[in-house]
């Protein structure tokens, strides 16, 4: 069984490899695949759509005669993946409040 990746967490897991650092199409998609499974033909939509809303910008770098387009995350990124991330961990804390017994979730909280 898979959990669902929502469109919101998605952006948000891009553009948190973003910023660490730029990646070309092809090596994002191989990077986000070590966290979720994910297509080309699904990453490259949303690169597009990031684009679009100003979240990333992107450059072309030779490679072996060949132009490999990177993406870059922009300030208007950066803060929406401050607010995808502030999301993500609202709701997680709101279901460890249901997967995670009290006393290990108490200790957890106490150690935060």
């Amino acid at each position: 069984m898979k959990i669902q990746v929502t469109a919101d967490l998605l952006d948000g897991l891009v553009l948190a490899l973003l910023n660490r650092e730029d990646y070309y199409g092809y090596a994002l998609t191989q990077e986000m695949q070590k966290a979720i499974s994910i297509s080309e033909s699904t990453m490259y939509p949303v690169l597009r759509r990031l684009k679009k809303d100003g979240y990333l910008t992107t450059y072309d770098q030779p490679f072996q005669g060949r132009n490999r387009r990177y993406y870059q995350i922009t300030e208007s990124g950066e803060q929406h993946l401050a607010k995808v991330y502030k999301m993500w961990t609202d709701y997680k804390r709101s279901l460890d409040q249901v997967f995670v017994p009290d006393k290990k979730r108490d200790a957890t909280n106490a150690n935060a």
